[in-house]
């Protein structure tokens, strides 16, 4: 029988012994570490001296902030601008039920039993149409509100939604077709992944938010917000499909020409033998590819959206609670850190678990 502990996934668990040696080994070691110990210890003192021993917490308290404690007052008094933005605040409930559609959805999809392309593709179109008839609202028969009143994190989560569902069948397509053995079709694919992946992000957005205006007719220009979200989704589209390509690569041909001595079709090839392993060894740089993108919505503020920052500059953009930015900030960065740190932890159990599969 083989030995468990010899099958144990990498950074399970840690090697004592291994820190032992860097740490203490040696008398100066040791005073290094301690040195640097306390110096940490000093600095996570002053943070939580300052965020919470010393804090003021309700906005009624506003008088008693100083510069000694942090002053989440405001935060407590404009948590709805940072969240929804310019969304009328009688509706807010519709707003905070479309985020929690969202998440849930993203949380139901790192189950390994929604790993299909009709479970998962049913979810996730599912979930955006029920997130946008929520937001919009006049499709269920209630108050119309417009995408240029949507903001805050509702906005991020609508714009990371999209491009990760527009974004990922498009660069699975494109990969396919840059593997095409029609020479043309190969060479457009090669020449549109190589021309957006050569561009900035922000590029994309700028061409797609102010130039495409300008050179189409208003009829062909459709809203602004649809138009950044096509630009990010072919961006991220183009990455993914580099990925998706890796993954290609890393199926040996024989299953190819295994499928076709069972007398399958290519399509029947490539959907029951050859894109679940591809699946498989690019999720974990899917999910790479989706907490960059989770990050990258921050940039949409440049083009004039009202996202999570856009909204958080303006929750201190009065003279009342213009001195404590900081604690604005802060607050915001708990919102990304949250999402991203839990997707990325996400991508290192999917990389141990692929590799107790491999042994």
């Amino acid at each position: 029988m083989a030995d468990v502990s010899s099958i144990a996934p990498t950074g399970s668990r840690i090697d004592w012994a291994k820190l032992r040696r860097r740490t203490i080994a040696t008398p100066k070691d040791t005073a290094i570490t301690v040195f640097v110990a306390i110096i940490m210890g000093w600095l996570v003192w002053l943070a939580l001296d300052w965020a919470i021993f010393k804090a003021v917490w309700s906005a009624d308290n506003v008088d008693q902030c100083s510069k000694d404690g942090a002053c989440w007052s405001v935060v407590h008094a404009r948590h709805r601008l940072i969240l929804f933005g310019l969304y009328p605040y009688d509706l807010h409930w519709r707003s905070t039920l479309a985020c929690v559609v969202i998440i849930l959805t993203v949380v139901l999809s790192c189950f390994p039993t929604i790993w299909s392309f009709k479970r998962l593709g049913t979810l996730w179109i599912t979930a955006f149409s029920a997130y946008y008839l929520l937001m919009e609202g006049s499709l269920l028969g209630m108050e119309q509100v417009t995408t240029d009143q949507w903001g805050g994190l509702a906005l991020t989560l609508f714009l990371f939604a999209s491009v990760v569902l527009l974004g990922m069948p498009m660069g699975l397509g494109l990969a396919l077709m840059r593997r095409s053995s029609m020479p043309v079709v190969r060479l457009f694919a090669s020449l549109i992944i190589d021309f957006i992946r050569s561009l900035p992000l922000l590029t994309t957005l700028f061409t797609a938010a102010v130039v495409v205006p300008i050179l189409l007719p208003d009829w062909l220009q459709g809203d602004k917000i649809w138009r950044v979200i096509i630009a990010f989704a072919l961006f991220f589209a183009c990455y993914q499909a580099e990925v998706f390509r890796g993954g290609f690569q890393a199926i040996p041909k024989g299953q190819f020409e295994a499928g076709k001595a069972l007398g399958l079709g290519y399509w029947q090839i490539l959907g029951r033998i050859v894109l679940p392993q591809v699946f498989r060894h690019a999720l974990p740089s899917t999910v790479n590819m989706v907490v960059v993108t989770f990050k990258e919505t921050a940039i949409v503020i440049i083009i004039g959206f009202f996202d999570i920052l856009a909204s958080a500059g303006a929750a201190f953009g009065t003279a009342l609670w213009a001195p404590y930015y900081m604690e604005v900030y802060v607050f915001v960065a708990l919102i990304y850190w949250s999402f991203i740190f839990s997707l990325g932890q996400y991508g290192e159990y999917l990389k141990r678990r692929m590799t107790v599969a491999a042994r």
